[in-house]
């Protein structure tokens, strides 16, 4: 409970700081007191980090948190992301990041002469939000596995304690699942307690992750994600300051290197999940327009759509005036963060449990009814304060412009950003009203506008700020234009691509490519080339997805052992597998032959204890011209003339011939779970049916643990040795079939392979795009 109590002093604290900053912002003489109050709820959330990463690391089972998503049998590493890997104890991560985020703003404000009540004012609130979210009133990450009744599975429990008399009246039997369960609550823990017990002696491992998280980007992509969430509140907070100042001059000198440090990433963590997604699990693809993947790259886009607005007001300024689009940037600001709250309400809400691969269960109403009241709040506080201020803001937006200007370019620019975000939004929200739409829908409404988004961003790069006149515009343009053609020429030629909207793509992502190019050789200077990379490497990306995407091919093959097969050209053989990883994985060998050698991929499948399901792991030929790549799907074993080890699964029959054999259930006696808990032995019957035509027999075997039985059926000629069983639901048999029905068969791996030509250009163009991002912060910090 020492965390809890940590979590509750801090969210105490932050109502105490922000109290304080306002009775400041009034002239009182309490801004030492608010800066007390910040502190302490810094320390306070830094402590309660501390404490949670110490009681996963010592596998602190009596907590429900650790329990439900740590294990001793997890790497280093993947230890310390069950930190993050649930709604508690992500939600922590990002208060951890805001509070550190609010330290820096504290320094910087003092040293800058920014307001620091003001400012203070507008972050402290997007770090008591998520204090609230893991206060212990809604979600506890220090709550003990007893605050709720719940059963769990007694292969998490102490063998030698099971046979304990006091857990006589707690063990239960599920024979839906086939598995006896301990029911854990206050009854148990006062059980156990009055027989010297400990329930950490009685829980000795937790669940663990979920086989598809357990992957080294798991310990990068959500940290990066909820550091972006934690800096999105950065913008919004210098928009209220401004507000509540009524100034609006020096807020884009120190907003605008956050605004691009929260593009920077923000964006580096949706990729990331991108990258896992496409290599690790084997969903065939870098985004699937998943409704969670899309409440991320909404905000995200709103702060690129923000960058490019702040950059006319920060040109048109002058000492008298503002400058231009204020009140879009303003709420382009606050807007950036209110969508973080909406992806924090889409994922954590429970509204899209069922439509999206991401979302966390439904958490119940009360915990949807905070988040939407959170969301409500922060969205009326910005359009609040820009309508009470509009009338002082000055000048208006748009009419000082020239239509053929720079700034107008990057308006317009800006709005078809905005308008793709909206798009996407639509198509996000729409489980929420009981709809959904097609992947297809977000192409047919995206394409037009990245066309002409890609478009602005080289002709924005010839028009001057203000004025300009419209031959020399065409003097300046017409050589990277042919020479764009002549590009574009050559790449339809080479790819077959005809379709007019994605010709005309690939023509505005190459001029994007070349114009930036061209102005990167006249700057000569690296710090001012910051957004010329950056743009470079979109034309690159875009260039990458084109290709990627309509020159994609896949075929589903049944690749049997030895044989040679074809496939987009190449030669493709499977030949075996090996156990990996202690034999709990296996590695299936393809080798696929191409013109510059041979080359082997080592796709892996296995069945997961976590959830008892088969489990993918696909693999990448990965290279500059495309990528291959093998996901494996399913794998029958061949048997020799007589002889097949086969795993029978609870009422799934297996077919030799025209005999069918069925595992059919296990028969215990009724007095079983008595004879468990008193450590006594009991028979375990298994019932088999063996069928042929009309004639069907059914066996009763006795089955020992480690003892081979048989079993022979004279009508069908069948003979059989249980091997082994799982009191989960299957048996292992070893069938020996002297008949003609048991013809020999080979092993066979059934895959989905692809080929992605250029893929690469996706990667390479984020990279290069991530570099002309942080060249620009870094030259933007030093002048705020």
């Amino acid at each position: 409970m020492l965390g809890s109590i940590f979590i509750v002093i801090a969210l105490l604290a932050s109502f105490y700081s922000f109290y304080n900053y306002y009775r400041s912002y009034k002239g009182e003489h309490t801004l030492q007191k608010a800066r007390i109050g910040y502190h302490a709820m810094s320390i306070s959330v830094i402590v309660a980090s501390v404490i949670l990463l110490y009681l996963i690391i010592t596998h602190q089972y009596q907590y429900d948190y650790v329990f439900s998503y740590s294990s001793s049998d997890l790497s280093f590493g993947l230890l310390l992301s069950t930190f993050f890997a649930g709604q508690q104890g992500s939600f922590l991560l990002w208060a951890l990041f805001g509070v550190i985020i609010g330290l820096t703003l504290m320094s910087h404000s003092q040293k800058s002469g920014s307001n620091e009540s003001t400012l203070m004012l507008g972050f402290i609130p997007t770090v008591t939000f998520i204090l609230v979210m893991i206060s212990p009133l809604i979600k506890d990450p220090f709550a003990y596995i007893w605050s709720s009744t719940s059963y769990i599975d007694t292969k998490y429990l102490s063998s030698t304690l099971l046979n304990s008399p006091a857990l006589k009246n707690f063990l239960l039997n599920d024979t839906e699942n086939q598995r006896t369960v301990l029911k854990v609550g206050e009854e148990l823990i006062r059980a156990i307690e009055y027989s010297g017990i400990q329930i950490n002696q009685l829980i000795v491992q937790g669940k663990g992750l979920n086989p598809m998280l357990e992957s080294f980007w798991m310990q990068i992509h959500p940290p990066i994600l909820f550091l972006g969430f934690a800096l999105a509140g950065v913008p919004f907070a210098y928009a209220v300051s401004s507000l509540i100042k009524n100034e609006y001059q020096k807020w884009i000198n120190n907003a605008l290197p956050w605004v691009i440090a929260t593009i920077l990433v923000l964006g580096l963590g949706i990729i990331i999940g991108g990258y896992w997604a496409y290599g690790v699990l084997g969903w065939g693809g870098y985004w699937a327009w998943d409704p969670v993947e899309n409440s991320s790259l909404v905000p995200w886009i709103v702060s690129v759509a923000l960058l490019h607005t702040m950059i006319i007001q920060k040109k048109s300024k002058s000492e008298n005036k503002p400058g231009s689009f204020v009140k879009t940037n303003l709420l382009l600001a606050g807007f950036t963060f209110v969508l973080v709250v909406y992806s924090t309400f889409l994922t954590r809400s429970g509204i899209l449990s069922g439509t999206s691969v991401h979302s966390f269960s439904d958490p119940g109403t009360f915990i949807y009814n905070v988040l939407f009241g959170f969301l409500i709040l922060f969205t009326l506080a910005i359009i609040g304060l820009v309508y009470y201020r509009r009338s002082e803001i000055e000048p208006p937006e748009i009419s000082d412009h020239k239509l053929f200007s720079r700034e107008i370019g990057l308006f317009y620019g800006s709005m078809l950003l905005i308008a793709s975000a909206v798009a996407i939004l639509v198509g996000t929200s729409a489980p929420i009203f009981g709809q959904t739409v097609e992947i297809e829908f977000y192409t047919i409404m995206n394409l037009p506008l990245v066309i002409l988004m890609s478009a602005l961003i080289p002709l924005s790069l010839y028009l001057n700020w203000r004025s300009n006149d419209l031959i020399q515009f065409f003097k300046r343009t017409i050589v990277t234009v042919l020479i764009t053609s002549l590009g574009v020429a050559i790449i339809v030629f080479l790819t077959g691509i005809t379709e007019f909207l994605y010709v005309l793509l690939l023509f505005s992502s190459v001029f994007t490519i070349i114009a930036n190019i061209e102005f990167m050789f006249q700057s000569k200077n690296l710090k001012l080339m910051g957004g010329h990379i950056t743009h470079l490497g979109f034309g690159v990306f875009l260039i990458g997805v084109v290709i990627s995407a309509l020159l994609s091919y896949e075929k589903e093959m049944e690749l049997e052992k030895e044989q040679v097969y074809s496939f987009a050209g190449n030669s493709i053989s499977f030949n075996g597998y090996s156990p990996i990883e202690d034999g709990k994985k296996y590695a299936f060998d393809i080798k696929i032959k191409e013109e510059s050698g041979f080359k082997t991929a080592k796709p892996v499948m296995y069945i997961a204890e976590y959830n008892n399901s088969l489990m993918r792991e696909p693999y990448i030929l990965t290279g500059f011209i495309k990528d291959i790549y093998i996901e494996p799907l399913s794998f029958e074993p061949g048997n020799s003339a007589n002889r097949e080890t086969v795993l029978l699964r609870k009422g799934m029959p297996h077919q030799i011939g025209e005999v069918s054999v069925t595992f059919e259930k296990f028969d215990l006696p009724e007095d079983a779970m008595q004879k468990m808990m008193d450590g006594e032995q009991f028979d375990i019957h298994a019932i088999i049916t063996i069928d042929k035509g009309e004639y069907s027999k059914q066996t009763d075997v006795i089955l020992v643990q480690g003892v081979n039985k048989h079993v022979y059926d004279e009508k069908t000629k069948i003979s059989f040795e249980i091997v082994s069983f799982d009191v989960a639901g299957s048996i292992q048999i070893s069938i020996d079939n002297n008949n003609q029905f048991a013809s020999f068969t080979n092993d066979v791996l059934t895959v989905r392979i692809s080929e992605k030509p250029f893929i690469s250009l996706v990667w390479i163009g984020i990279l290069v795009m991530a570099m002309g991002l942080i060249i620009v912060v870094v030259r933007r910090m030093s002048f705020s």
